[in-house]
């Protein structure tokens, strides 16, 4: 009884956390006991210990074999033992695309002060907190960003999301993920992505901020590098896919599942974390961003913001993604004659940003850890005014950001924000006041008005 963990060659990556396996995408097998995976087959006439085989299909089973994502499990009672026992619930806050509850907002920038943990138990579940909707989670498009607060554990409780993929990042705080298939750790900086249809449950190792992005559309994977080649950005040897680990415990147990933007539960008399081992590639895993390897300008420009992608999740239009994912970590600016920080920009990606550490270049003020901020498509945004002029005046010797990290959810989609976003977080209604000072330069001389 309890929790058994599978021995891997792979070294753990603390000594209070389950062994890993390494890779991006792998075709991975791993057993919690030994013999429990057949050999040379997927689903013998009686598998060993007594288990199910039962495989969890990420594609259709028709998709070429570079996207095709399955993985067998083997476990101690079969998944349709969970059925015919659900009954609706509601979980107010946490909304779907597209949301017939949002009210109309203003057309504008929109920027959030951290949400504050609250002093009540709310679990990974109950604490979610939707701030927009993108798309449609029925049409398989589209996506939804969260800011998760997280105070009480799910120890006798399991949630799994039919809607999405979710990739969890911790802003503040620790969160252990044990999944079916093994135990994920992640504290500030780093993420968890937890495979459509996949039941965890979720720990907190005191309260825990984080934001979440569930993706509708197709799975997250590595970007193409292009002309960069090799190596750099996210490497797939720094992803981590956890060992086979399983819950032997004959006691109740509550099961979430959300589909089609509405939550459901069942009652069970034993926990659904159950698999003892398992093989293949639709598979949990987790990923440090001090990893990511940052490229840039070493001559003069700023390039474009896609040079920090860590993920991607491709549509039907070739460079065009449901859901990018961008990090802007500690990196040295080196170039020369050129302004530094991101330029002013209008795009037809909808872009939410989120600080997670430090101070982020082009919003020195207004933008602390834990912050949101929403610049719709086409509409314009960039430095604030102390940003630009700092850049436009300072000294071009090479300077190293440090203490920092921010990302972005970079979307094809238009994003709605929800009631809790318009009515309840913390918005900065006078966010746009941030850019006032920029003032008129012309003067119709080459030299412009510096005074």
């Amino acid at each position: 009884p309890g929790m058994s963990v599978a021995r891997s060659s792979s070294p753990a990556l603390s000594g209070n956390c389950a062994a890993l396996m390494p890779g991006f995408a792998n075709d991975f097998e791993t057993e919690a006991l030994p013999g429990a995976l057949p050999v040379g087959q997927n689903s013998p006439q009686r598998c060993a210990y007594g288990l199910y085989a039962e495989q969890l299909s990420g594609s259709p089973f028709t998709a070429p074999r570079g996207a095709n994502e399955r993985s067998w499990l083997y476990r101690i009672r079969p998944s349709v033992k969970h059925s015919g026992r659900y009954r609706a619930t509601e979980m107010p806050l946490w909304r779907s695309a597209p949301d017939d509850q949002a009210p109309k907002a203003a057309l504008g920038q929109y920027r959030w002060s951290p949400i504050a943990l609250p002093a009540e138990a709310l679990t990974f579940v109950t604490g979610m907190r939707t701030m927009t909707t993108a798309g449609d989670c029925a049409g398989q498009s589209g996506i939804a960003a969260h800011v998760a607060l997280v105070t009480a554990p799910m120890e006798r409780e399991v949630f799994w999301n039919a809607d999405a993929e979710m990739l969890i990042l911790v802003q503040e705080g620790r969160l252990t993920i044990r999944t079916e298939l093994g135990l994920l750790q992640i504290g500030c900086g780093e993420i968890a992505v937890v495979p459509r249809g996949m039941m965890a449950k979720y720990i907190p190792h005191g309260p825990v901020r984080a934001f979440v992005c569930e993706n509708y559309g197709a799975k997250f994977t590595l970007p193409e590098r292009g002309p960069i080649g090799a190596n750099c950005l996210a490497n797939a040897r720094d992803f981590k896919t956890p060992c086979a680990a399983f819950e032997d415990l004959e006691e109740p147990h509550l099961v979430t599942v959300k589909w089609g933007g509405a939550f459901h539960r069942l009652e069970l008399a034993w926990s659904p974390l159950d698999v003892v081992a398992w093989h293949g590639n639709y598979a949990p895993y987790q990923y440090d961003l001090r990893h990511f390897s940052p490229v840039g300008a070493i001559g003069f420009d700023h390039p474009d913001p896609s040079i920090f992608t860590v993920l991607t999740a491709p549509t039907e239009s070739e460079g065009t993604a449901n859901v990018d994912f961008l990090i802007f970590p500690e990196r040295w600016m080196v170039a020369e004659h050129s302004f530094r920080p991101p330029w002013y920009h209008r795009n037809v990606m909808s872009e939410v940003m989120g600080n997670v550490m430090g101070e982020y270049d082009a919003k020195p003020d207004g933008f602390p850890p834990g912050g949101l901020s929403l610049h719709n498509c086409m509409l314009p945004h960039g430095p604030d005014e102390k940003a630009f002029d700092a850049a436009s005046r300072g000294a071009l010797a090479p300077k190293k950001l440090e203490n920092t990290l921010a990302f972005m959810l970079e979307t094809r989609l238009p994003q709605t924000l929800t009631r809790y976003a318009i009515e309840e977080a913390p918005m900065q209604d006078d966010y746009h006041a941030c850019w006032s000072g920029l003032k008129k330069r012309f003067n119709g001389t080459p030299e412009g008005d510096w005074s």
